[in-house]
């Protein structure tokens, strides 16, 4: 173990964050999620909630702040979202890691959406897919890696 790094980033998964360069994308998935289908570089974290590991790599890893758009999330179709219960299950997890990114990473934007299949094609050409445990719906979440700063 090392110190300041939480025991949920794995030693693949801290490999991972240190060679990614800025504007290289990860994907936190959810257990759902294709991962294998869209990308050949999958990490496995099955049993960790993706809140948590939110948390956990918040604070090794910077936005990308030349983007309108660091941080993107897999959206349910207008259809779905007209279905109460999917809207509200789905805004639940919009604003807990809205509070997760405003308490590691305050003054960034705010996530923004994008379809299933935009975000399947991030998905194909990000650096990572890390495959959780998290079986809520439509809990996928796309990090824009940026530069670390020198101070």
């Amino acid at each position: 173990m090392l110190k300041g790094i939480s025991p949920l980033v794995s030693p693949e998964l801290l490999a991972t964050l240190a060679s990614m360069g800025h504007g290289d994308e990860i994907v936190l998935a959810d257990a759902h999620f294709p991962g294998h289908s869209c990308n050949e570089n999958v990490i496995r974290a099955d049993g960790l909630m993706i809140d948590d590991l939110l948390e956990a790599i918040l604070p090794l890893y910077e936005l990308d702040h030349a983007i309108d758009d660091p941080v993107r999330m897999m959206q349910p179709s207008d259809e779905e979202l007209a279905d109460g219960s999917i809207a509200s299950a789905y805004e639940t997890v919009v604003s807990g890691y809205q509070a997760t990114l405003d308490k590691a990473a305050p003054g960034k934007p705010s996530i923004s959406r994008i379809s299933r299949f935009e975000f399947y094609d991030h998905a194909s050409t990000s650096f990572a897919v890390v495959m959780t445990g998290d079986t809520r719906i439509y809990a996928n979440l796309l990090l824009a890696k940026g530069v670390t700063p020198t101070e």
